[in-house]
């Protein structure tokens, strides 16, 4: 039989220069952030088409590029953030830092192509507009409402306020508990995220799904070698798997499972006999990755082939390996004493007793994923929240790790919190996160939850799944900051455990979570 000819090469225009590029089936994605070496363009969802990191420009129109066929676009105009119009993009890069629309900036870079497709389009798009748009995307970090606010300020042409970036990171870092930077370029992708750093010709590694790794010369090579199996979103509610101890009680919380649905999938490279770079380098992904193994992979993995290897988890890697927070059930009295189960985690008793000495603590072996005391205001928040129902009302939160204070008022019309964290530092920036850890707090009440069967698989592999408040949902949320020239402190997550403390009680206490609510 004759051999079966190759297909011609695609021709496209991407960022305005000539490009050709083999018709091998690949994504846009792939074509762009592997094959071109465009890092800008993020891979969130790895690639279920649900996250909007990935997103791009195809003939001014925005488009998801993971779940684009590269042959679909064959011969038209791509422009990545990177490819923007100069002065749009800088206006667009300084409206975000200005605003603090981002934090992490990994999802800013595909947003950032989105608005600039709805400004070419309607240049005086309204929020409800802009809220549409933004339902093709998903950030994690700022709450959505400084991405309104950034819309607002370029469609102004205000001039941008003079800050001390330095001070700004100074506070960011002190949010994450890790690196982190505030600059305009991290908007468009310029975080020094560790996957964006590893050299082109770097081999690429991932879960082989029997506790290995699967080797390729590209990550669709490596996918397919591992024979990956794209993932599902269950039918199924996500249901609280422990029941809430007997007693009289005031006030009765049960959890489910909940993801900490950090964007950026957890991702390491190393050279030969060199440092791995670290799956932190610009985020804290809320606690989620302190224990992230994909560095000592990528080591092992370098020294073994003697070259750079990329370890990148997908997004079904990171559901299944990945901490979860802990689901509970307890029952308080008005006096704040009860008794709290909880999936055993270490560290976990110990949160609660720092604010709720009055709840014996009953640990529970289930079967379910791997949880975590790390992730953000683990165990002591729900102590709170659940101490707040008893006695039916709110009081200020002190974190007890930190010794921030904030205090919060949840009403039809939205949030409003007052944040004590020492030294503001930068205002704009403890203003973001503080109206991220609200938003976090709204969305774990009423929509997150992930489902775990009785054999403790994970039936929820897609980000959507997660439940996370999208921005047509998200109320107005406003930030009071006190102050102060006290010692600067991480202040996200009393504001975290004091919205959803109120939250909860707004709504009557209802005793599961998620509770279906919806705030607008």
């Amino acid at each position: 039989m004759p051999a079966r000819s190759q297909p011609p090469d695609l021709s496209l225009t991407v960022d305005g220069e000539a490009v050709t590029v083999p018709d091998d089936g690949s994504s846009l994605l792939d074509v762009l952030r592997d094959g071109l070496g465009h890092r800008s363009v993020k891979d969130g969802c790895s690639p279920q088409g649900q996250c909007g990191c990935c997103t791009v420009l195809v003939d001014g129109q925005p488009r998801v590029a993971c779940v684009t066929p590269a042959r679909r676009v064959r011969g038209r105009a791509i422009t990545t953030v990177d490819g923007l119009n100069a002065a749009d993009r800088d206006r667009w890069a300084d409206a975000f830092c200005a605003t603090g629309a981002s934090q992490c900036g990994f999802c800013t870079p595909g947003i950032v192509c989105r608005l600039e497709g709805l400004r070419a389009k309607q240049p005086a798009a309204d929020h409800a507009a802009v809220e549409q748009a933004l339902l093709a995307h998903l950030c994690r970090c700022t709450g959505w409402r400084t991405i309104i606010d950034a819309w607002d300020l370029v469609l102004a042409g205000d001039a941008v306020p003079a800050r001390d970036l330095d001070a700004a990171s100074t506070r960011a870092a002190l949010e994450t508990g890790g690196p982190q930077r505030v600059a305009p370029g991290v908007a468009l992708g310029q975080g020094g995220f560790s996957d964006d750093e590893a050299p082109l010709d770097a081999l690429v590694a991932v879960p082989d799904g029997h506790d290995g790794w699967a080797v390729g010369v590209t990550l669709a090579d490596a996918r397919a070698r591992a024979g990956k199996v794209q993932g599902r979103r269950t039918t199924v509610d996500a249901v609280p798997p422990l029941e809430v101890p007997p007693g009289e009680w005031a006030a009765t919380l049960r959890t489910s499972w909940v993801e900490p649905a950090y964007l950026e999938p957890d991702a390491s490279w190393c050279e030969p006999g060199g440092e791995p770079h670290t799956p932190l380098a610009n985020g804290g992904a809320f606690g989620g990755k302190l224990h992230a193994t994909v560095g000592e992979a990528a080591r092992a993995l370098a020294d073994e082939h003697g070259q750079a290897v990329r370890v990148l988890l997908s997004r079904e890697d990171v559901v299944r390996l990945g901490p979860k927070r802990p689901p509970v059930a307890g029952g308080a009295t008005a006096e704040g004493r009860g008794t709290l189960r909880v999936v055993r985690t270490p560290g976990i008793a110990a949160a609660i007793a720092t604010v709720a000495p009055g709840l014996t603590v009953e640990e529970v072996d289930v079967l379910g994923p791997p949880t975590s005391a790390d992730l953000r205001a683990a165990g002591w928040a729900e102590a709170v929240v659940l101490l707040a129902g008893a006695e039916g009302a709110t009081a200020p939160v002190t974190d007890p790790v930190t010794g921030a204070v904030a205090e919060a008022e949840v009403g039809d019309d939205g949030i409003r919190v007052r944040i004590d964290a020492g030294d503001p530092l930068d205002e704009v920036v403890l203003r973001s996160y503080a109206t991220g850890a609200a938003h976090m707090a709204l969305s774990w009440l009423s929509r997150e939850g992930i489902a775990v069967d009785d054999a403790g698989e994970v039936h929820d592999l897609t980000i959507r799944s997660f439940g996370v408040l999208r921005a047509v949902d998200t109320p107005p949320i406003e930030i009071e900051i006190v102050p102060s020239r006290a010692t600067p402190v991480r202040g996200g997550d009393a504001v975290f455990a004091a919205v959803a403390a109120a939250a909860w009680l707004h709504l009557g206490c209802p005793t599961d979570w998620p509770t279906g609510a919806r705030w607008r």
